[in-house]
């Protein structure tokens, strides 16, 4: 892991004008064959376009925008922390678009935007996260080092850029139980 990454969150005000930045990266990942909800070719106005969406729900309160950014304040990976739910599920969080592009892979940029997702969780008051990917690919590796629960695979479940059929995994967090339990001075996930 190199110290020449920051995250950070991305206010309301600047959530706009970094949807360039972040339709270069999610452009890269598609093209890289992530299977992220868009198929190839992505074009840079369907990026573009999706990342002022997100931006709005910035905007509305809904979501948390994180960016890594490199040594030269360029941004090289993301995520989002999706905070509006159901009404009886005020407690969570979905966890998207983790995406990094693939010329910072390798630098622990990944687990940078997952320790900032459980901080911005913490923050938001959200105890239960979950999130999705595909099936063997090299993000489970990422969540598993992150402290995340598989929870099961449902086969065919989207496609590949390619259109390609694959499976999808489910994973959730609770961060800060293991802490709770600690202070508790209990192990996470037993009973007494």
């Amino acid at each position: 892991m190199t110290n020449d990454i920051r995250v950070r969150r991305v206010s309301t005000e600047e959530a706009d004008a970094c949807a360039p930045a972040l339709a270069e990266v999610l452009i890269d990942c598609v093209e890289g064959g992530a299977s992220v909800g868009f198929m190839l070719p992505i074009s840079r106005d369907t990026a573009l376009a999706f990342w002022r969406g997100v931006a709005q729900g910035v905007a509305r309160g809904e979501r948390v925008l994180l960016v890594a950014e490199n040594a030269q304040q360029c941004i090289v990976g993301t995520a989002q922390l999706v905070t509006a739910q159901p009404e009886n599920q005020p407690h969570r969080a979905d966890v998207a678009k983790v995406l990094v592009h693939r010329a910072a892979r390798g630098r622990g940029v990944g687990l940078r935007l997952m320790q900032a997702i459980d901080d911005a969780a913490r923050a938001a008051g959200k105890s239960v996260l979950v999130l999705d990917t595909v099936t063997g690919g090299v993000a489970e590796r990422l969540y598993a080092r992150a402290g995340w629960q598989r929870v099961g695979m449902v086969p065919n479940y989207a496609l590949m850029p390619d259109g390609t059929f694959c499976a999808t995994t489910f994973y959730h967090k609770q961060p800060g139980q293991a802490a709770r339990s600690a202070s508790e001075g209990r192990m996470p996930n037993m009973r007494r």
